[in-house]
């Protein structure tokens, strides 16, 4: 196909054939004639141009957090005889004008790289490709567009905060133990070690075959359910979010979702939608509520009451942490009728607007029935604001570990390290 510079070359040839007409100049019908036969040469070079091109993309690394570095390797190998002209690549990306990248000219079995960077300062589904080989006369005059490559798909996930883990639940929560690393199980009626008999213990609870063995009064120690359950509650109501406090939210959510599973939790995610995952334990399921995340948008249809009417329903116990939009003042008692269902509950309550216009959490008086309601305004940045509040009680950690949160002035510090990107935090 001929580009505007070849179709403006051809339009001028028939101008100037038409102006040696007129003038009865043959020096201009010269150079109309040149400029028809450059553009039919140029025509003929890139339809006679046959490639045989193997080409594959990557992307790098396959998941990404808004904000983390990431790109997108191609590699080409000339399976031809013939050497390939100079290629133009244009790869479209998702939000901008597309990568254009030039190749040198490749011989019999040459293989060349190329690479370039994905915006990623948002989360959600950034679409790579297709990919189109150009391949152009050296004056530009026409074009060949060959499709080499389909669509790839990079989810960007949200922005993870590091975070301190909130404190163990308490006994609201039958499902809330201390933590047993060595234990054989994950169900209550296992047993992992036995033990000597101490005053006060349940008869039914020895075990008689050891009795006889030894002598001694022996007890099955049970192990209790050692996961601890966190359950997130994200407000994804459209009347309560501007943009950037919804991204805000997600982010939190997220974060908090990480750091959970960090400290070896069940983690939960439900929405004002009515969207709930359930619990569940293990890599493959964060990075499902991580994916969900990421493509989450706000919902006209989705309302308060549906959330907690969830929650009063469907809570087990555990810890509970809110993440909720701006809202009234007078709407802030409501949230307190779930806190009889869970351990620990958490309220974080994102705004655009100051402190001081009568919204809820104004002030830092507590709601009765719900303790730790932590706001983030637009400057407020919420992992600061978290890990100096008095929510957390142990330091994020692989599961299992239970080290302690660090106190003192440094108590509101980020951690050094990700579990779940080991070698350094994500972003």
């Amino acid at each position: 196909m001929l580009t505007r510079t070849g179709w403006g070359v051809l339009a001028g040839a028939a101008g100037l054939v038409v102006a040696g007409r007129v003038l009865g100049a043959f020096e201009l019908y010269l150079l109309g004639a040149g400029a028809a036969a450059l553009v039919a040469v140029a025509l003929l070079a890139v339809n006679l141009a046959r490639l045989q091109i193997g080409i594959s993309r990557t992307l790098v690394p396959p998941r990404v957090h808004a904000g983390g570095p990431a790109r997108v390797e191609l590699r080409l190998a000339n399976h031809a005889r013939r050497k390939t002209p100079t290629l133009r690549l244009h790869d479209a990306v998702t939000g901008t004008r597309g990568a254009n990248l030039l190749v040198s000219p490749l011989g019999h079995n040459e293989q060349a790289r190329a690479a370039y960077q994905l915006p990623t300062e948002r989360r959600g589904a950034l679409s790579v490709g297709p990919l189109e080989l150009i391949v152009a006369d050296p004056f530009g005059l026409c074009e060949s567009r060959t499709t080499g490559l389909g669509t790839s798909q990079l989810v960007v996930y949200p922005h993870i905060d590091e975070l301190l883990a909130l404190e163990h639940a308490s006994s609201h929560d039958p499902q809330a133990t201390s933590r047993h690393p060595n234990a054989l199980g994950r169900v209550g009626d296992d047993f992992y070690a036995l033990r000597p008999y101490v005053v006060g213990d349940d008869l039914r609870r020895v075990h008689w075959p050891s009795v006889a063995r030894t002598g001694e009064l022996m007890i099955r120690q049970h192990e209790l359910p050692w996961q601890e359950r966190t359950t997130v509650l994200l407000d994804v109501r459209d009347a309560s979010h501007s943009g950037s406090t919804f991204e805000r939210a997600v982010s939190a959510a997220a974060s908090v979702l990480v750091a959970a599973h960090g400290r070896g939790d069940q983690i939960r995610l439900m929405g004002t939608d009515r969207r709930d995952s359930g619990f569940g334990l293990g890599r493959s399921h964060l990075d499902a509520l991580l994916h969900h995340l990421a493509l989450l948008k706000t919902d006209h249809k989705a309302t308060l009451q549906a959330g907690l009417d969830d929650l009063v329903r469907n809570g087990v116990g555990g810890s509970l942490v809110m993440v909720l939009g701006a809202m009234p003042a007078a709407d802030v008692p409501r949230l307190s009728g779930v806190t009889r269902r869970f351990g620990t509950v958490a309220t974080v309550l994102f705004e655009d607007a100051p402190t001081d216009d009568g919204r809820a959490g104004a002030g830092a008086t507590p709601v009765a029935g719900l303790p730790h309601i932590l706001r983030c305004g637009p400057n407020d940045h919420f992992a600061v604001r978290w890990n100096q509040s008095g929510l957390v009680g142990t330091a994020r950690s692989t599961a299992g570990s239970g080290s302690p949160s660090p106190r003192g002035p440094n108590a509101g510090a980020v951690p050094s390290a990700s579990p779940y990107a080991p070698g350094g935090p994500i972003r």
